[in-house]
């Protein structure tokens, strides 16, 4: 069955810092007590992706059984859908567009630069997660839309194919201020054991 996991909307400051906005996450198919672990790994897994990735551009990350649609637009305002393998990358991006051309009319791009971490005052992302959990449905209601704009869909095999040269996903998760001690532990056990948070 196909699953969404995670929907944000972030905004790439002018020195690449990112901050997420707002955001909403599925993960009741994950153990109880790893959501959270998992949920802080989803969010620095996106933040990561808009860091690394160009102005108006759009991008699908695969990495395992999951896959990191990103939109970027070059007024900063960026989006991130984390999926399965099987969600349709055509809805994936057309939901983004769908996100931040409501979200724009909601909050003035004024404001996107200095507001905190996940305060934005846009509360429709939970609605479209269990929305969009069945593509069918919403290919359907997205049908009628335009084509997604000409910018080329560039597909990473993995997110390694973000980071620069010399970089290590490892050296990044350690030097994470945004990731709780508990989360890195697990995140190695995880590599080690090559269990579901491997790729994060």
């Amino acid at each position: 069955m196909v699953k969404l996991y995670h929907l944000a909307i972030l905004y790439k400051r002018e020195n690449n810092s990112v901050i997420s906005l707002r955001h909403a996450s599925d993960l009741s198919s994950f153990g109880f007590f790893q959501r959270n672990t998992v949920g802080e790994f989803i969010r620095f897994t996106a933040k990561m992706i808009v860091e690394r990735s160009e102005l108006s551009s759009r991008s699908s990350v695969q990495q395992q059984e999951y896959l990191c649609h990103c939109y970027i637009r070059s007024d900063r305002l960026a989006g991130i859908v984390i999926s399965d393998q099987e969600y349709p990358y055509r809805v994936a991006h057309t939901l983004l567009s769908k996100i931040l051309e409501e979200f724009t009319e909601t909050v003035p791009s004024m404001n996107w630069p200095t507001m905190n971490d996940g305060q934005a005052p846009y509360l429709k992302l939970d609605q479209y997660l269990q929305r969009f959990q069945n593509p069918k449905e919403a290919d359907a209601m997205t049908k009628l839309q335009t084509e997604i704009d000409e910018t080329k869909v560039i597909l990473h095999g993995a997110i390694t194919g973000l980071l620069e040269r010399g970089e290590k996903l490892d050296d990044l998760v350690e030097k994470s201020e945004v990731l709780s001690t508990q989360s890195k532990l697990f995140y190695k056990t995880a590599r080690k054991t090559n269990q579901c948070c491997q790729y994060y």
